[in-house]
């Protein structure tokens, strides 16, 4: 079923610990089929194609795959068992997944010590079975999961949410764990749901944010006279804006408006965005990277994050471990700002979906190659992309397509960049070049440079407290002074090793010439 070959269909790239060609980077594509939609849980992945069909890798120790069985998948499977429905939605919580088919029936599959299925009990299950709750609830139009919750949006705004509610994550109250569907209302319709390790946001249908669950290190955005009531959804009132999406981390969460994106919560690992001195964020604050309205996804796994330009770019930031950042098979370091992910400058990233320990990314290739990729002023890494465009773009690709590519001002940029002219304050404060400022050296020969000083002129050369002059001059390594003070040359030695940074902007001959001048003083000096 897995076809090798290039196709304009859309490739599914996997990143980190997918389970999949033993997690090394890797591409697919679906024979006589189109990847349309993605989703990831802790360790296992999901796969929806065109023509309604869902495939299954990764863990399964749980039975989250749905096949039937708990072994583990390493490449993409097709669930036999739903071949005579039309899968159209999925959601991959930590251990467990969720479907909606065409015809509206919800499916659940994998762990459920909490009731996470919808089931009505706690047993586990390693095939899909029916939620008979949403037989008579209308259309579901988005599902989501999170680490042992599960939520379902109507297409009428109405949102069902069970599983473990510990924390209040399901937005439940008091109640600890439910195991069937219960509605979560805000008095008002629902546009987005997301569910994270502990935590829990929706957006409304006229772009107010609401988060409830787990409140520590400011995932949820609150003020401190608002977690009391941390349980049951709260408004966050910080972001004035409309928000269209959001996404929620294992300790952080992502809000998108039609302008900025917003970050708050745990940023350990970078996945705030923010820069590298900032590790938590109790309040909703912008990436400044990300401006004039030019995203269209945003996605979470549990400490990195996932933004999609409009463009069709992908920047990742975060969690670098194992390699799920995309941004090639030795940088497993952590990124505390957007970072473009190269490897993706000659596609068009549909989606993206964050695991736990990987990434899943859905994109198409771009017609004629990477002409219509255009960097914006802000974008990061234009010079990393410039030296290294020919191994991340191939052969085919000469020097100034990407050159083209990059705004005016990178150029220009770059121009002074290259320019002698900002070295101009350096050679000014040089002193004045005077004909006898630099004396020809007089040869050296074994006569004026000794191999080593004889033991009678060490001997001689001993400071107040016993110890022998190794250092510079004028001082030992105790820091004690010689019994005279320095000479007039001695001063010269000292000038001349306080301008060695300048000297190393001088010519060549110059350096050299200086270089003998300085040994032969030295030499002179050690012999008296």
């Amino acid at each position: 079923m897995i076809s090798e070959s290039s196709t304009n269909s859309g490739a599914v790239f996997t990143f980190g610990k997918s389970k999949f060609a033993d997690n090394i980077p890797s591409k697919f594509w679906l024979k006589n089929d189109v990847p349309l939609k993605i989703a990831c849980g802790d360790e296992h992945t999901a796969l929806l194609t065109e023509n309604g069909k869902l495939f299954m890798f990764g863990s399964n120790n749980w039975g989250q795959l749905g096949l039937g069985s708990k072994l583990t998948v390493n490449k993409p499977t097709c669930v036999k068992a739903l071949k005579s429905e039309k899968v159209q939605l999925v959601a991959c919580g930590r251990n467990h997944t969720l479907i909606c088919t065409a015809q509206g029936k919800v499916y659940a599959s994998g762990g459920n010590s909490e009731g996470q299925l919808g089931l009505g009990d706690c047993d586990e299950r390693t095939a899909f079975c029916r939620v008979d709750f949403f037989n008579s609830h209308g259309p579901i139009k988005m599902l989501a999961a999170g680490s042992n919750t599960s939520a379902a949006l109507t297409a009428s705004g109405r949102l069902f949410m069970w599983g473990d509610n510990t924390e209040g994550q399901i937005g439940l109250g008091k109640e600890s764990q439910v195991s069937s569907p219960q509605e979560v209302s805000v008095g008002r319709p629902v546009s987005w749901v997301s569910c994270g390790y502990y935590h829990s946001a929706l957006v409304t249908a006229d772009g107010a944010l609401f988060t409830f669950g787990e409140w520590d290190s400011g995932k949820l955005g609150l003020g401190t006279d608002q977690l009391p009531g941390h349980r049951v959804p709260q408004l966050v009132k910080s972001i004035k804006h409309r928000v269209k999406q959001v996404a929620c981390g294992g300790g952080h969460t992502v809000a998108l408006t039609e302008d900025d994106i917003y970050t708050f919560g745990l940023g350990q690992f970078g996945q705030l965005g923010h820069g590298t001195f900032i590790f938590e964020s109790r309040l909703p604050r912008p990436v400044e990277h990300f401006k004039k309205g030019r995203v269209r996804q945003v996605s979470c796994g549990e400490n990195h994050t996932a933004v999609i330009t409009d463009g069709g770019l992908l920047y990742t930031f975060g969690d670098g471990r194992h390699g799920k950042l995309c941004l090639g098979e030795e940088n497993f370091t952590n990124q505390f700002k957007p970072t473009l992910c190269p490897r993706f400058l000659k596609y068009n990233v549909k989606s993206a979906a964050c695991g736990g320990c990987h990434m899943v990314v859905l994109a198409h290739p771009r017609d004629g190659g990477c002409s219509d990729v255009t960097l914006e002023d802000d974008d990061v890494t234009e010079d990393y992309l410039q030296k290294s465009y020919v191994e991340l773009l191939g052969d085919s690709v000469d020097s100034s397509t990407l050159q083209r590519t990059l705004s005016a001002r990178v150029r220009r940029r770059e121009r002074v960049g290259r320019s002698p002219d900002q070295f101009g304050a350096m050679f000014r404060t040089l002193p004045t070049m005077t004909p006898g400022y630099l004396q020809p050296p007089p040869p050296v020969s074994s006569q004026t440079i000794p191999p080593r000083l004889p033991p009678a002129e060490l001997n001689h050369r001993k400071v107040l407290n016993g110890t022998h002059q190794h250092g510079s001059a004028g001082s030992n390594h105790q820091g004690t002074y010689l019994t005279s003070p320095p000479s007039l040359h001695q001063h010269l030695i000292i000038l001349l090793s306080s301008k060695t940074l300048l000297i190393t902007f001088l010519p060549a001959s110059v350096i050299l010439s200086v270089s003998t001048t300085f040994i032969l003083i030295l030499t002179q000096l050690l012999t008296l």
